[in-house]
């Protein structure tokens, strides 16, 4: 590979972290190429981006993108999205589907270095939509229960008539 390859490569890393509110970085081995591409359409619907990338260049792009130092080492796969918990459903969802082949090792969430426990935490939040749709059910709320009453007083008129 040449240098300005590589350069491209990093540079397009750290554009990509610098807007990116959450980085998980998982393990993989053994995992085929077919569930990879499961993976990376899985990401894709929900937002999500994914890359296989030499340790060197994200450990180059996270330093030039101004966050801490991230010490990986292995085959690392990288999830990385603007929404901090579609990033960590991806990964928490594909690792529990693939057990002992896909693991979250790390991350990072709004820039702070995050444990699993913490990834995890954030996969069993509701997503933006979940919670869109929780608020307007709530907003909606008086006026269902209106509407339902006045069909029951209806109801009950129109048998006592």
């Amino acid at each position: 590979m040449l240098r300005s390859d590589k350069k491209k490569i990093i540079n397009f890393l750290e554009d990509e972290f610098k807007v990116a509110n959450a980085i998980v970085v998982c393990g993989f081995s053994k995992l085929t190429h077919k569930k990879l591409e499961e993976l990376r359409e899985y990401a894709n619907n929900n937002n999500t981006q994914v890359r296989v990338v030499k340790n060197s260049f994200v450990t180059l792009a996270v330093k030039n993108a101004g966050l801490e130092d991230l010490n990986i080492i292995e085959n690392n796969i990288i999830v990385w999205s603007e929404d901090q918990i579609s990033a960590c459903k991806v990964a928490e969802k594909f690792a529990s589907d693939n057990k002992d082949k896909f693991i979250v090792k790390t991350g990072y969430i709004e820039g702070k270095v995050a444990d699993i426990a913490t990834i995890n935490a954030m996969a069993k939040l509701p997503s933006k939509d979940e919670l869109i749709g929780m608020l307007l059910s709530v907003w909606t709320a008086p006026l269902r229960n209106f509407v339902t009453g006045l069909d029951n007083l209806r109801a009950k008129q129109e048998e006592a008539a």
